[in-house]
């Protein structure tokens, strides 16, 4: 049974083989991350034709490295529940916290539009949708292509209605990063507490970036250190939602759909920005410091409410014996 707050407190500190395995996992993750980047950095950066084929085999460096861990160093004999992929049981509970997985990070990503043009961040057009006309039109114009069929409106509601299916297509690659985060790492850190491993888990999932974000990858309007430390900020945050789901479920499957569903949703803000504006993702979106605010509070409210905590199953001998005391009064 995982270690809960109260007993981690007594002694916040890792085995010495679980601090071995994590340091030996990170080494292999980070290592090939960069490696598999390199092209990028020798040759056009973000502008490669081989950028999507980097990011995508970057995204298989952390399962790589808790396979590793796991198989050949751990060697448990319950394997695919130290990566958290099994058990899928109870099944309502299970498809309950894959629901959340696929409808919270949309919500997160979404809320974080009109925040930060409330705060005065992301220049929004809600209505005509200016700046994403404005996009469609270069598009249509340099591939010579016609004018849409339908409106701009239906056009932008697509877009969203898709963001579920997305979110399934991201599923594998996401699955590739939340293996290894979320499935094997975030439980190994959970004895120094429940904060301290979120935001431990946080800062190495945001760093571990590093090789496309100092590129101009996602931060492209400011230095590369404001870059990532922004991008390990956001990872922290939206990292501890991701846990939650995690921990709560006591599966990974949740969290890797929450990772598809945040990569689907994240380009929307294209959707609804004002022709002609420069964003600073430093600032809006869901990347920037006014995205946090919403993501943030939902943190708090689980962390005062102690829903980090695995929903305890009944233990199966007491289970049995509730279902023969059950029997036995039904045949007095």
């Amino acid at each position: 049974m995982p270690r809960n707050d109260s007993s981690a407190s007594e002694n916040r500190r890792l085995a010495p083989d679980d601090l071995r395995n994590i340091l030996v996992f990170l080494v292999v993750t980070f290592g090939l991350a960069w490696l598999i980047a390199l092209p990028l950095w020798t040759g056009e950066g973000l502008a490669s034709p081989w950028f999507l084929v980097v990011s995508i085999g970057m995204m298989l460096t952390p399962t790589i490295g808790a396979l590793l861990v796991v198989f050949i160093l751990e060697r448990p004999a319950q394997k695919a529940r130290a990566l958290g992929l099994w058990p899928m049981t109870p099944v309502k509970r299970f498809l309950g916290y894959l629901a959340l997985g696929l409808v919270v990070p949309i919500v997160l990503v979404l809320a974080a539009l009109p925040i930060g043009a409330l705060l005065g961040v992301y220049p929004a057009d809600f209505v005509n949708f200016s700046g994403f006309e404005e996009q469609l039109e270069a598009q249509l114009g340099a591939a010579g292509a016609p004018d849409l069929p339908f409106s701009l409106g239906t056009l932008v509601a697509l877009q969203l209605l898709t963001i579920p299916l997305g979110a399934l297509l991201n599923l594998a690659p996401a699955m590739g990063e939340e293996l290894g985060w979320r499935g094997w790492l975030l439980p190994k850190l959970m004895p120094l507490g429940t904060v301290p491993a979120l935001l431990i888990s946080g800062i190495i999932w945001g760093l571990w970036h590093a090789p496309l974000v100092l590129l101009g990858y996602n931060y492209a309007s400011g230095p590369g250190w404001l870059g990532l430390s922004m991008m390990t900020g956001m990872c922290i945050i939206v990292g501890a939602v991701f846990g939650w789901l995690r921990l709560r479920s006591e599966s990974v499957w949740p969290a890797a759909l929450a990772h598809g569903s945040f990569n689907a949703a994240a380009g929307s803000y294209l959707l609804f920005s004002m022709a002609g504006e420069h964003i600073d993702t430093t600032q809006a979106t869901i990347l920037g410091w006014t995205g946090w605010i919403l993501p943030l509070a939902l943190v708090g409210v689980l962390l005062l409410t102690g829903s980090f905590s695995p929903v305890r199953q009944q233990p199966e001998s007491q289970a049995r014996q509730s279902t023969e005391d059950r029997e036995l009064h039904a045949s007095e």
